[in-house]
């Protein structure tokens, strides 16, 4: 059964179209909202919060008709926004006690609960510290530790991974996976970077322009996702190319020095490139995976469309 269900939402801000009749159905579980700065992932996410209204359309989010019984919504609903939302001179228990409350938590339960979530979230020892005095990765734990101090079924978690150094990052994405995989948390993790939803996501929807390009299992993305490779080659590639583009595989960048960036269908063996260049005359130097970077997804997504004629 769909816990969120829009139909044909669009907002404007103005004259600025920031959602443009996005209709979507999603089942419990973890779902990346995946788009560049400026997408309308924000947006989407405070609509679905119940803090904006919808300029047009209409939809529900866990039995909630958008727009309507905001409170109530709140109360089954964690949000942790990009902004760091904290509030000087409070410390970090009192912080997670008062979110407690603003969910409609009597106090002494809110202050019991964030006790438990800031153990839980390795916090315990700054409990008592200023806000002020958090680093970057404490006060992104902090503001997760808002969103689940009533215990909520859905998390809604705009950018978590923002400001945050390589071990910051996995220690939060590692939390998340854990809060859907053995809690049985729903989430929709709204992120730019395409490493964050493949590590947590079961499901992605793309959102480019304010629209949805792309919606389906992560699964699916990586099986539609082309291998990248860089080489570095000695010798004319030009035939090296030709049969690579006979075995299903184009060329994505020649710089004319040597270096080349390509793809080819998934599965593809490495040593295939050696075998072709030797045909051909021409060394490899070297070899390195290169993933596509979000830009590269998104153009080819576009490219798929325009090629389906959507």
């Amino acid at each position: 059964m769909a816990f969120i269900e829009l139909t044909n939402i669009s907002r404007w801000y103005g004259s600025f179209l920031a959602l443009d009749d996005v209709s979507l159905r999603l089942e419990p579980g973890r779902i990346g909202l995946l788009g560049p700065n400026g997408a309308g992932k924000s947006t989407l996410l405070k609509i679905l919060m119940g803090l904006l209204p919808p300029s047009s359309g209409q939809g529900q989010i866990l039995d909630h008709e958008l727009g309507q019984n905001g409170v109530l919504l709140r109360q089954s609903v964690g949000y942790m926004s990009e902004a760091d939302a904290l509030v000087p001179g409070l410390r970090g228990a009192e912080y997670v006690a008062l979110a407690g409350e603003l969910y409609g938590m009597p106090r002494k339960q809110a202050l019991r609960r964030a006790h438990e979530v800031l153990t839980y979230l390795d916090l315990e020892d700054a409990r008592y510290r200023l806000l002020e005095e958090y680093s970057t990765g404490m006060k992104q734990r902090l503001k997760l530790a808002q969103a689940l101090v009533h215990d909520p079924p859905l998390l809604l978690l705009d950018e978590p991974t923002s400001g945050l150094d390589p071990a910051g990052r996995e220690t939060m994405l590692r939390l998340l996976l854990t809060l859907g995989k053995e809690h049985g948390k729903s989430l929709i993790l709204s992120t730019h970077l395409l490493g964050d939803v493949e590590r947590v996501c079961e499901t992605v929807v793309i959102l480019h322009g304010g629209q949805i390009l792309l919606h389906g299992q992560v699964g699916e993305l990586r099986a539609r996702r082309h291998d990248r490779y860089r080489l570095q080659v000695q010798g004319d590639p030009a035939a090296f190319l030709e049969e690579l583009r006979l075995e299903g595989g184009t060329l994505v960048e020649d710089n004319k020095r040597g270096e080349l960036r390509v793809a080819v269908p998934a599965g593809w063996a490495t040593r295939t490139f050696f075998a072709l260049a030797d045909m051909h005359g021409v060394v490899v130097r070297a070899l390195q995976p290169d993933d596509e970077d979000l830009d590269q997804l998104f153009h080819r997504v576009i490219g798929e469309k325009r090629r389906d004629g959507a």
